[in-house]
């Protein structure tokens, strides 16, 4: 018996029937993000494991228990579980802090896969894809409210319509000390009854027991401190301000007291886009202020504020007219020898225009070319045979109507190209 191989639990294909909703919103991204000024960043899929320990947080799940990380040679390596840490280390390691020093802040973006070894759920596996965005070196409120801003104009250009942009404000680095004592003071009573993770985390991070997923841990943390009522004075100014900044922009949100984000280095502004779409696991959109991530790496000191999307949730929740597939415009039906002679020749001409062309690679009935240009959801199918070639005219027929009408060669491309439009392509 032949050995079978399947995709990896945790890994998917993205076959030619899916990979259109892809490209508009990779293209999407492109587009939008261009007018916001951000410019594309690569960074490689590998890196020190340390990376990841120092900037994610060594407490964390995803530092703990989710990461890829093996031996080469001496070198401890890991397959990026998230993109932030690694821009970061780019912006470092290039010294682009320089062209930061008079005020004009570093946009970049990035579109790839990650990884986490966790628990393969919706819109979600061990080889996920991220968009992200980074803002380097600018520290001031409106700096959050228009990057929030241009996810949700991305969302919008591809008809993800159901959502949600839920807003905290985490405070500064003093604000978090004295609201750490404070909640572990409350939760000193409730630990002996509460799970596993939220006792251990209690321990090494006290704000993450907000990340617990058991409902009976969860219903109890509603009666917890809230860290936004207790701010500093600067961090409740800055959370003021970009409340300020997105009803200038008219997006609506809702502040969310229990919000706090699975990574260590946030602080002050985070935010979440969700879409009931999705069920239980729902986040579209993550991020926030990073201020003090770039000394962190070793870097100077520069501010920092971004976000990642999940592209397989955005794909799930586009319109369909967004993730419909792309299909050819036109497929060229040989009638006879002489059609399929000359058929090369034309499909050439027509792909030269700019159209997509699909043409039989051998000899063979009419009939079965029909259901092949039905099969591939052409627009129209051309026929061409002696007559046609003979008078310079072909019969051209829209699919979706059943109309057909003779068409001269010159004008052929027009017809097919108004055509398409006619159909909303």
């Amino acid at each position: 018996m032949a050995l079978r191989y399947q995709a990896l639990r945790g890994t998917h294909d993205i076959l030619p029937e899916e990979i259109g909703a892809w490209q508009r919103l990779e293209s999407a991204t492109r587009e939008v993000f261009a007018r916001y000024g951000f410019r594309e960043i690569r960074t490689p899929v590998l890196e020190a494991t340390e990376l990841f320990a120092r900037s994610v947080g060594a407490s964390t799940d995803i530092v703990r228990k989710e990461m890829y990380t093996f031996a080469a040679g001496d070198e401890s390596v890991t397959m990026r579980p998230e993109n932030t840490a690694p821009v970061v280390r780019a912006f470092v390691e290039h010294a682009r802090h320089r062209t930061v020093a008079a005020g004009y802040p570093e946009r970049l973006y990035y579109l790839g896969p990650m990884f986490r070894y966790e628990r393969p759920q919706k819109g979600r596996q061990r080889q996920f894809h991220q968009i992200g965005a980074e803002v380097l070196g600018a520290a001031e409120p409106a700096v959050d409210a228009e990057t929030i801003d241009m996810i949700v104009t991305l969302l919008d250009a591809v008809g993800v319509r159901e959502r949600e942009l839920r807003l905290n404000s985490v405070g500064d680095t003093a604000t978090r000390a004295r609201y750490r004592e404070l909640l572990t003071a409350w939760l000193a009573p409730h630990l002996p009854t509460m799970c596993d993770d939220c006792r251990r985390r209690a321990v090494e991070n006290p704000l993450r027991v907000f990340d617990c997923k058991v409902d009976a841990d969860r219903k109890r943390l509603e009666e917890a401190p809230r860290v936004v009522d207790h701010l500093s004075e600067e961090s409740a100014a800055h959370f003021a301000a970009v409340r300020r900044s997105l009803d200038a922009y008219g997006i609506a949100y809702v502040v969310d007291p229990r919000l706090v984000r699975g990574l260590d280095y946030y602080e002050r502004t985070v935010f979440e886009i969700v879409s009931g779409a999705l069920g239980a696991q729902n986040a579209l959109v993550g991020g926030g202020r990073y201020d003090g991530l770039v000394e962190e790496i070793g870097g100077p000191s520069v501010p920092g504020f971004g976000f990642a999307a999940g592209m397989e949730r955005i794909v799930m929740t586009m319109s369909e007219e967004a993730r419909a597939s792309d299909v050819p415009d036109v497929a060229l039906v040989a009638l006879g020898d002489a059609g399929f002679e000359a058929i090369p020749a034309l499909a050439q001409e027509l792909r030269r225009t700019g159209l997509s062309v699909v043409a039989p690679v051998a000899p063979r009935p009419l009939g079965a070319q029909m259901k092949r240009a039905e099969r591939v959801g052409a627009r129209f199918a051309l026929f061409v045979g002696e007559g046609e070639i003979a008078r310079g005219s072909y019969g051209l027929k829209d699919l979706r109507t059943g109309e057909q009408k003779d068409v001269a060669r010159a004008e052929l491309a027009g017809a097919i190209r108004d055509g398409r439009i006619a159909h909303g392509r």
